[in-house]
């Protein structure tokens, strides 16, 4: 039992420490320019696929491999992430619902980008930078924490990231580059992406849509932290994972166990929504305000040019049509986030899952269909005539071949279906 606990507990560290890395990275980019980028997940998964091309497809030796992904690709990432898009989105007013939109647009670009180059398939030869030892790992993700720490603490560039996140504006009429600041967070955010997809594609299956989400899924541990606490992000991540490692030895029977299975599977977002709904004041400080806008409705063009988008694919057929059908549905749930982003002015990511409940819920509550009918079903049901009956089996037939019929079960007498009533049928004619 004690050995069980040894290893799972190591086991969890393992999954704790890249969690960890994960955690760090969002709360040093949110802290440097304010936004929760949901495309961590996809840069860990272009900087994995790039360290096997490297070393695996290529011949690369492992480490000069992991310099050239994890000191220059992954940061050019993030510095051409915010250069190109998040720039832009800070001088028109860096408003949250944009950046956390274009976050989500720059993660389905690079999921996208990663499937056409190499593939949807999951791959298992990604090469292993860091020992299967979680000690290892652990030492990695408390040696990134100690060195962000310090260098925020002690360093000209901390004071000048505190000074950018407690007052932008006042920090540049203090003469400090606040663009720089932020693309030194973007590219430290990347590092911490890229090592973080390093460290996990070995032990995970690598393709390009489960690793994206799962380091998705460890927001949790960044929304515990506050957005601000390095150690508690760290903390966190390790509590969470070694108790969902804990969690696989429980085997209840009954009802409960598929219940434990999915709350096990499911801890860092179970961990999440109860950091949302307990911790007070998440994210309050820093959270900019909306701009008061004019709404203007939209031309009359606009929905005479949405109607036909929504007709065209009624015009298909076959195949096509087949796939066309999923624009309409499409359009209800973009619609449906208008609603309640637009109207409501809240940021709603569950509206594809909502659909999904939605889609589901029918096939788990209308009856089963019944079965189609085979060759006997259609024989048994079929409309029989006395006359009919009567021409296929003549009166001098002997009474085995009526039993017979009754054994075999041919179309009865009259339409009947029961087979005791054809057995009477049968002992009347003898």
């Amino acid at each position: 039992m004690a050995s069980l606990t040894y290893d799972l507990t190591l086991a969890g560290l393992s999954v704790g420490s890249a969690a960890a890395l994960t955690g760090i990275g969002l709360i040093v980019t949110y802290r440097a320019t304010g936004v929760l980028n949901f495309a961590h997940g996809a840069i860990a998964v272009v900087c994995a696929y790039l360290l096997r091309q490297f070393t695996v497809e290529w011949g690369w030796p492992l480490w000069p491999a992991a310099v050239v992904t994890l000191l220059v690709v992954a940061p050019s990432i993030g510095l051409v992430l915010e250069r190109l898009v998040f720039r832009p989105l800070a001088v028109l007013g860096g408003d949250p619902a944009r950046t956390l939109v274009a976050s989500i647009g720059v993660f389905v670009l690079l999921v996208g980008v990663t499937a056409l180059l190499w593939g949807q398939g999951a791959r298992d030869d990604a090469p292993t930078l860091i020992s299967a030892d979680p000690w290892g790992q652990l030492a990695a993700a408390l040696a990134v924490a100690a060195a962000v720490g310090a260098l925020t603490r002690w360093t000209r560039f901390g004071r000048e990231l505190r000074a950018v996140v407690d007052d932008r504006s006042l920090a540049v009429l203090g003469g400090i580059d606040a663009d720089r600041v932020a693309a030194a967070g973007w590219a430290f955010g990347s590092f911490t992406a890229g090592l973080t997809g390093v460290l996990l594609a070995p032990y995970v299956r690598l393709d390009p849509y489960g690793m994206p989400l799962l380091v998705m899924e460890v927001v949790a541990v960044a929304v515990a932290a506050r957005m601000r606490s390095l150690p508690v992000a760290v903390l966190v991540a390790l509590g969470v994972a070694v108790a969902q490692a804990q969690l696989t030895r429980f085997h209840p029977s009954g009802w409960t166990e598929p219940l434990l299975q999915a709350v096990g599977a499911n801890l860092f977002v179970v961990a999440l929504l109860v950091a949302a709904l307990v911790l007070p004041g998440v994210g309050d400080r820093d959270a900019l305000p909306r701009t008061a806008t004019a709404r203007a409705g939209p031309p009359p063009a606009a929905w005479l040019v949405a109607l036909l988008l929504f007709l065209i694919p009624l015009g298909f057929a076959g195949q096509d049509l087949h796939t066309a059908v999923q624009v309409p549905a499409l359009g209800v749930v973009l619609l449906s986030l208008v609603v309640v982003t637009g109207r409501g002015g809240q940021i709603s990511l569950g509206q594809a899952a909502y659909a999904g409940l939605g889609a589901l819920s029918p096939s788990r509550t209308r009856p089963r269909a019944s079965r189609s009918p085979g060759p006997r079903a259609s024989r048994e049901t079929a409309p029989t005539t006395p006359w009919s009956w009567a021409s296929s089996a003549s009166p001098s037939s002997p009474p085995t071949a009526c039993a017979g019929a009754a054994r075999a079960e041919r179309s009865p007498p009259c339409g009947t279906t029961s087979r005791a009533r054809r057995r009477r049928a049968c002992a009347s004619r003898r």
